[in-house]
């Protein structure tokens, strides 16, 4: 049993449950509250998209294992579990179990909210997680951007699914309001960052696996370009993101006070300026994966901005925090 919780990462799969809960419960539901709506009942649905989501990310580790057993046995044969612990016969069946519940999930949420949207991306996302463990992720780049664009949906499809909610009550009179706007705005401000930030995370890894994926012929970045050149390209990265974050908080954020800046410089510029330094240092797998948990540290943080941006919400607003009291 303890292989199948751990073939699924299950730690990864509450981090994912938890993105979705702050998405809806710290940025979209305070937007719509200042637009002058209560509390809505919107939670139950919430947590099936949740559902859904978490069934599909699982079978996406899944199927990774099933096609990754050559490669790690290089790069981790302590971590192998399909052939080790599960056969891949059972680990492909386990694989259809997940992503078909979460599919019939996805599907059912879309009927009841009538988005096509949605219908579409619980279509797409499967196919795509299946054919970046057989295929994309042995590619030059492809398979990093796959990994980041699923990334960034993870966060935007809470966005996407309150909209859509919205607009099967209100119909077109929605779009005669600012809410579509803004709540695509803030959720899709977050999975831009979901998805720069896992970019890194996901090179970084590259070139931790390395030595497996040469053996077995893939063409990552650190491959084909070599390891200097693709920390090159990292440092180039990250210094996007951080000038991104500040043109961000400069244009777009707008609240009194500084504490969107100082979460911004201590909580995000630091650490991002401490993982520039840890990739110049890193010289063996070991140190790029010190380098990878920093990242994804990294990407927790800038989600827990969320938390900020209610509480500043609540404040401005003066709105409930968390139900618990009101902010003056």
């Amino acid at each position: 049993m303890t292989a199948y919780f751990n073939i699924v990462r299950w730690k990864n799969l509450l981090f994912v449950a938890l993105i979705q809960w702050l998405m809806q419960h710290t940025v979209v539901f305070p937007i719509l509250q200042t637009f002058g709506f209560e509390t809505r009942e919107d939670s139950i649905l919430g947590y099936v998209l949740m559902a859904a989501t978490v069934f599909i990310a699982a079978g996406g580790y899944v199927i990774n294992d099933y096609f990754d057993v050559k490669i790690d046995r290089i790069n981790k044969l302590e971590k192998v579990i399909v052939t080790e612990k599960i056969s891949k016969e059972n680990a492909m069946h386990f694989y259809q179990i997940l992503t078909g519940l979460g599919v019939v999930s996805g599907l059912a949420l879309a009927f009841i909210t009538k988005s096509f949207s949605l219908a579409f991306i619980f279509i797409l996302v499967p196919g795509l997680l299946w054919f970046y463990s057989a295929s994309y992720k042995r590619q030059f780049i492809w398979g990093n951007l796959v990994v980041s664009f699923l990334a960034a949906l993870t966060v935007f499809i809470v966005g996407i699914l309150e909209i859509s909610i919205l607009r099967k009550e209100y119909g077109a009179l929605l779009y005669q309001t600012h809410i579509p706007k803004v709540i695509y705005g803030w959720t899709g401000g977050f999975a831009f960052f979901a998805f720069i930030s896992t970019w890194i995370r996901e090179i970084i890894k590259d070139i931790e696996d390395e030595n497996g994926d040469r053996e077995m012929e893939c063409r990552t970045m650190p491959i084909k370009w070599g390891i200097q050149k693709t920390k090159y390209f990292l440092y180039g990265l990250i210094v996007f993101s951080i000038l991104a974050l500040f043109h961000f908080q400069y244009h777009y954020i707008h609240f009194e006070g500084t504490l969107t800046l100082r979460y911004i410089i201590f909580g995000l510029a630091l650490p991002f300026a401490a993982l520039i330094y840890l990739i110049f240092r890193a010289k063996t797998p070991d140190d790029f994966k010190q380098t990878a948990t920093l990242s994804k540290f990294i990407m927790l943080i800038g989600i827990l901005y969320s938390v900020v941006f209610y509480y500043l919400q609540a404040k401005t607003y003066h709105l409930d925090f968390f139900g618990l009291f009101i902010i003056k």
